[in-house]
């Protein structure tokens, strides 16, 4: 799963990145375009699950599900045209699942507000600033759906049912695009083959699910609640079946500096139950529908990451192709159960509780898997 961070210049794109990979990789300073090329952290999926499989087993190594951040440089407006080397950035942007998108709700005289002219400050208004960047994401793909058209259209004139068929929708997208309405609106249908395909292909970048992640100071983040700003956010992500998170991108990148006893007392003298950077996963394993099976052994106790629905056969597949052509069944058991069972599958057995699962079994968050199958 690949993460794009993205946002106006100085909202703490970087700041970010910095807290939630643990680096210093990422330049945070006060000024437009400081990240010039996009920097990319791998980060751990943390997952008490996991953990505690690796301690029962004294495991040989212990394997995390991984998410993959792309801090991509500020954009601005006129992006789409190439404003800030804004075509540049939004290629990095095509290339995620899903869109990280910082938004400043605090307010700092000391740092600079840009939407669209570095010299020219302008006052916090989360609103406005996400009505930038969808535009500029709305824009680009504008120009994507308008060129896709003029070439298909050509080929459904000479009679090709396929190209007159994507025409169909692609007329409809382009309006819709054209009155500044995101991809995320449009009612594609997620049955038909074909149309899915060619999204596919186009990448379309105001249809990608979107996080907002709105970077307070500390007192904004022990009550988002009562912050107008994050109020505005919360709002508008309801609306559109978004996730939102209240985060301090300063507070986050201060917690890395610190050792697991001071990181946690830190942590409680400022209400905080979990760190940024969870919630952060967690919206995104929601947004993108993803939940993680295990597998467990002393060579390894492993999280592996798979959307809600896949079947068993297309989970084993996760592991090796071999898994899932020659496959027979799963034997199953419940992260849950077995902690019920004292932690022992000897016990889980002789309680009947150690399942055979066939070829249409739905996995479920926290499954224990072993997969028998043979090729």
């Amino acid at each position: 799963m690949k993460l794009g961070i993205v946002g106006l210049p100085n909202v703490g794109k970087s700041t970010l990145f910095n807290a939630i990979t643990g680096t210093a990789n990422a330049q945070a300073a006060n000024y437009p375009f400081c990240t010039i090329e996009p920097n990319t952290g791998i980060v751990a999926v943390p997952d008490e699950r996991l953990d505690k499989l690796a301690e029962i087993w004294d495991t040989d190594k212990k394997t995390p599900a991984v998410v993959e951040f792309v801090d991509i440089a500020g954009l601005v407006k006129g992006a789409s045209k190439g404003a800030g080397l804004g075509n540049k950035f939004l290629g990095h942007i095509r290339e995620c699942d899903a869109i990280v998108h910082v938004v400043r709700c605090f307010d700092d005289d000391n740092i600079t507000h840009v939407v669209e002219d570095a010299t020219k400050p302008v006052p916090v208004d989360p609103d406005g600033d996400i009505e930038c960047i969808d535009l500029e994401l709305i824009l680009s793909d504008l120009e994507v759906a308008q060129n896709r058209l003029a070439r298909i259209s050509k080929a459904g004139k000479v009679g090709n049912k396929d190209a007159r068929a994507e025409v169909a929708w692609l007329e409809p997208l382009v309006a819709h695009l054209e009155k500044g309405l995101s991809a995320r609106t449009f009612p594609f249908d997620p049955e038909d083959e074909a149309q899915q395909f060619a999204l596919r292909e186009i990448g379309l970048l105001s249809q990608k699910p979107i996080i907002y992640a709105c970077n307070m100071d500390d007192d904004g983040v022990k009550n988002p609640e009562a912050n107008p700003y994050f109020q505005i956010v919360k709002k508008r992500a309801e609306a559109e079946n978004a996730e939102v998170i209240p985060i301090c991108a300063k507070t986050e990148e201060e917690l890395v500096e610190l050792d697991e006893e001071d990181r946690a007392m830190f942590m409680e003298d400022l209400g905080l139950a979990e760190s940024g950077l969870n919630r952060l996963i967690k919206a995104s394993y929601t947004l993108l529908g993803l939940i993680s099976y295990l597998t467990d052994g002393k060579k390894e106790c492993r999280a592996w990451t798979i959307r809600r629905g896949t079947k068993a056969p297309q989970a084993a597949g996760k592991i090796h192709s071999d898994f899932e052509k020659g496959f027979i069944r799963a034997q199953v058991c419940a992260f849950d159960t077995f902690m019920e069972c004292g932690g022992n599958m000897a016990e889980v057995k002789a309680r009947g509780l150690y399942r055979s699962e066939g070829k249409e079994y739905v996995v479920q968050d926290g499954d224990i898997i072993e997969f028998l199958f043979n090729v």
